[in-house]
């Protein structure tokens, strides 16, 4: 870890992007990280960006985060999104006992736990913890991850478990040895982030290696644990979003300026519809890019002051990072009809982009609901909502 220690997390992913750039095309064709890339990640203290500085961590600021996502987002979009589902459980770190958290995130080597989004399984009660049986699916990391966390509702006496009227969901955090990965994820795009089912049955699991998925109280750490971690995983979605279209439009340029379309005497950036085209998506990208950093950068200084983050800020970084997922799939889908039959070959690298953008819109993040969502605030009408 002395890489650490002397690097910032934005230099070690500067430092290792030409890396994951090379390797993209392996990640892509295997489904996981490379082992290089995953150790240069894990190496350089990127995976402990959001644990607690006082365990061991990283714990840097929301801004910073981003950018660093944004690095890594530009060399592959399998890779960030790997690295955001990863990184941002580990702010559950602030919410066990330190000892447990060090055991999972600093004393086992390059460790990483890789969740489940949906409370599908089921935590049975016994003396000294849980025994845990599910089957459950999107598990982003788990190829390279030491820990899996089993999202489960609690069941006593054969009926869920009620808090505050809900069922009482929570995290159960199992070694990766004790779960059996299923190979599902045959996807047309962001096919790198592996993000499989797994099986679990009737595995023990101490009650300190559990965390509630919600209301858990803090143990440690500072201002990056008042962050809603819905918000703090669609920071990084979106970032990633923007990389995609960012790395799209670059792979437009060299193909315009060396591509003769059929019929025509003149190259691709020489027609005055791509100029026009190329000036409506930098005007796009950038303005979905300077609307996301804004929100974030207005959503830490909330953070860091006294109270809890304000509704309105929580509020603008759910349509900020929708806005720039939306914003994205726009670029990326006016660049490929731009390109002709040229980016439709598995070949060329706008093929993925293309791929990759609209896996991304299907994700819970870039959901237009949030739109409703949002309006609803901004007409005055209550909103009670997960997502904010």
């Amino acid at each position: 870890m002395d890489t650490t220690e002397k690097e910032s997390p934005l230099a070690v992913a500067r430092r290792i992007a030409p890396l994951i750039r090379a390797s993209a095309n392996e990640i892509e064709a295997n489904r996981q990280l490379p082992r290089p890339v995953f150790e240069a990640l894990a190496d350089g203290g990127i995976f402990l960006m959001a644990v607690p500085r006082a365990l061991g961590g990283r714990e840097v600021t929301m801004p910073e985060y981003v950018q660093v996502m944004e690095e890594l987002a530009q060399a592959d979009a399998s890779t960030a999104w790997a690295v955001n589902q990863g990184t941002i459980y580990g702010t559950y770190a602030a919410r066990m006992k330190p000892e447990v958290a060090r055991e999972i995130w600093i004393d086992t080597p390059r460790s990483v736990v890789s969740n489940s989004p949906a409370p599908t399984g089921k935590a049975i009660p016994v003396p000294g913890g849980y025994r845990i049986s599910a089957e459950q699916g999107f598990s982003t990391g788990c190829m390279h991850a030491s820990w899996i966390a089993a999202h489960a509702q609690v069941y006593e006496n054969g009926e869920p478990k009620l808090k505050d009227g809900k069922p009482e969901g929570m995290y159960c955090l199992i070694p990766k040895a004790q779960v059996k990965i299923v190979d599902t994820w045959n996807t047309s795009g962001m096919r790198g982030t592996g993000t499989n089912h797994f099986k679990i049955k009737d595995v023990f699991v101490p009650a300190e290696r559990t965390v509630l998925s919600a209301a858990q109280s803090l143990d440690s750490g500072g201002p990056l644990y008042k962050i809603p971690r819905t918000l703090a995983f669609a920071c990084g979605d979106a970032t990633v979003a923007l990389g995609v279209a960012r790395s799209c439009l670059n792979a437009f340029y060299e193909l315009a300026g060396a591509k003769i379309p059929r019929g025509t005497p003149r190259l691709l950036r020489d027609q005055s519809l791509i100029q026009l085209k190329v000036g409506q998506a930098e005007a796009t990208l950038r303005a979905g890019r300077a609307y996301l950093m804004n929100s974030v950068d207005e959503l830490w200084a909330d953070a860091v002051t006294d109270g809890p983050i304000a509704l309105e800020r929580r509020v603008a970084i759910r349509l900020s990072t929708t806005h720039a997922i939306r914003l994205a799939a726009q670029v990326v889908d006016s660049l490929y009809e731009a390109a002709g039959v040229t980016a439709v070959f598995k070949s060329h690298v706008m093929q993925r982009y293309f791929q990759d953008i609209h896996v991304i819109t299907q994700h819970v993040q870039a959901s237009s609901s949030h739109y409703e969502v949002v309006g609803r605030h901004w007409m005055g009408l209550s909103i009670e909502d997960s997502r904010i």
